[in-house]
C-alpha cells in the first residue's frame, strides 16, 4: 500500500480522492435510475438523453433504446467511469 506524507507530517495510508466528476456523475444516473421512462439510450455513441429528443445532441444520432432495462444499465456504467465523450456542453 502508498504512504502519502500529510503536511502536518503524519503519514497515511493513500487512498484515491473522491473524484468530483464521479460524483456529479452518479447523482445523474441515480436521477436516471429513478425515472428511465423519461430517458432513452443513443445506439450510435451510447449517450443517454431525454425521451423527447429526435437526435442524439453528441453525434446527431436518431436510433436509441428507449427499454428502461437499457436505460438503467447505461445509467450505471456511465456512473461509474470518467466521461471519454466530447458533448455538446464542452464544446461552447
Amino acid at each position: 500500500m502508498l504512504e502519502f506524507k500529510r503536511a502536518e507530517g503524519d503519514f497515511a495510508f493513500g487512498m484515491p480522492a473522491e473524484d468530483p466528476h464521479l460524483t456529479d456523475r452518479s447523482a445523474k444516473a441515480a436521477k436516471i435510475i429513478a425515472n428511465p421512462g423519461n430517458f432513452k439510450v443513443c445506439e450510435s455513441c451510447d449517450s443517454i438523453v431525454t425521451a423527447r429528443v429526435a437526435l442524439c445532441p453528441n453525434c446527431n444520432g436518431y436510433r436509441f433504446n428507449a427499454e428502461p432495462e437499457a436505460v438503467i444499465e447505461q445509467a450505471r456504467l456511465l456512473a461509474a467511469r470518467a466521461q471519454t465523450s466530447v458533448t455538446h456542453e464542452d464544446l461552447q
